[in-house]
């Protein structure tokens, strides 16, 4: 009875987990064209070797069936109230294009910008686009998330690339890397929160930080 018993457990368990893996799908979005100018990518890995290199296609994740961007049309605040270029709407608005009409950029130093989804919701994954016409890498990049909006509540962090603890906040485990026009996809394995803050701290160009689209893809929580 015991062996016939943990028999049928593990056929359960292993149909489980055979319609959990069906029930997922490649996350999809647009990638926007390269508009590279300047210094190209594979140089800039030469001249900062601790920058993970560029990639060669589009990251691919997947995510469970009905997941949507829940950032898209959401409110930004930021740190800089008043940004040096565009505004903060820019960064959910669903113009991912590098042109010198689609980003914001914020003040020097470390900064961070902040979506409010709304309410509570699994977040599977993160896409970031900074700046990618010109090939940079971003310093300290570390995405938060929290229950309140003042980040005082279940603060979590999803990724961090902030190898000597520049914000304060820990080391980060990821690299550096190399802004393309192929952005960043981070998996946020379904964790739990209403806000996602984002941080940077210049890059390898200047003390400034720009951003041009943020995706956060998810679904409400249940």
């Amino acid at each position: 009875m015991i062996r016939v018993t943990a028999t049928l457990v593990a056929v359960v368990f292993f149909a489980s987990w055979c319609l959990a893996d069906e029930a997922k799908v490649p996350l999809k979005t647009e990638i926007p064209e390269e508009v590279l100018a300047g210094t190209p990518p594979d140089v800039l890995a030469l001249l900062f070797p601790e920058l993970e290199k560029p990639l060669s296609e589009p990251p691919t994740l997947l995510v469970p069936k009905g997941t949507v961007n829940l950032a898209r049309g959401k409110k930004v605040t930021s740190s800089d109230a008043r940004p040096v270029i565009g505004e903060l709407a820019f960064i959910t608005d669903g113009n991912r294009e590098g042109t010198e009409e689609s980003y914001v950029e914020l003040g020097p130093m470390a900064q961070w910008i902040q979506i409010d989804l709304g309410a509570p919701a699994e977040i599977y994954a993160v896409y970031l686009w900074h700046f990618f016409r010109e090939a940079r890498g971003y310093h300290d990049v570390m995405i938060e998330v929290a229950d309140d909006a003042q980040f005082t509540k279940n603060v979590r962090t999803v990724y961090s690339n902030d190898q000597d603890n520049s914000l304060g906040k820990g080391i980060g485990k990821a690299r550096p890397y190399i802004e393309t026009n192929l952005g960043r996809l981070i998996d946020a394995k379904g964790v739990t929160a209403r806000y996602v803050r984002l941080h940077s701290n210049g890059n390898t160009a200047n003390d400034l930080n720009h951003y041009i689209e943020v995706e956060v893809f998810g679904k409400p929580a249940s």
